[in-house]
């Protein structure tokens, strides 16, 4: 008996390690454990994290507050990601930990640009 899955759908497995490793993030973050020299880690909001089948590659979806510098945040959590990743081991205990890669959460803009689009034809 084989399964079939869509490529879109996540497994139940990849959703809850997502989950698990957002509010480690978040939590990371907050209380600036990952000290990322340059970068006010409290302005930064996770707001979602994608995980890869094999569960070794973890996509987080950030933005920072105010949505300013949205770019040079993402440089610097890139370049310092073996901080968070150094972080994040000691809050997480999995065979093989994520790495992670920092990604601009696009989803707030398209939102404001619906939003608008529907104030337009009022």
């Amino acid at each position: 008996m084989t399964r079939q899955t869509n490529n879109f759908a996540f497994s139940q497995r990849q959703l809850r390690v997502g989950e698990l490793i957002k509010q480690s993030l978040g939590q990371i973050f907050l209380r600036e454990e990952a000290k990322v020299p340059t970068l006010e880690t409290r302005n930064i909001t996770v707001t979602e994290v994608r995980m890869s089948p094999d569960l070794k590659n973890a996509r987080a979806y950030i933005i920072p507050l105010g949505g300013k510098d949205s770019e040079k945040t993402i440089d610097i959590l890139t370049k310092f990601s073996y901080l968070v990743r150094k972080a994040l081991s000691k809050k997480i205990d999995m065979k093989f930990l994520p790495r992670v890669s920092f990604v601009h959460d696009k989803s707030f803009d398209y939102a404001e640009k619906i939003e608008r689009l529907i104030q337009e034809n009022k």
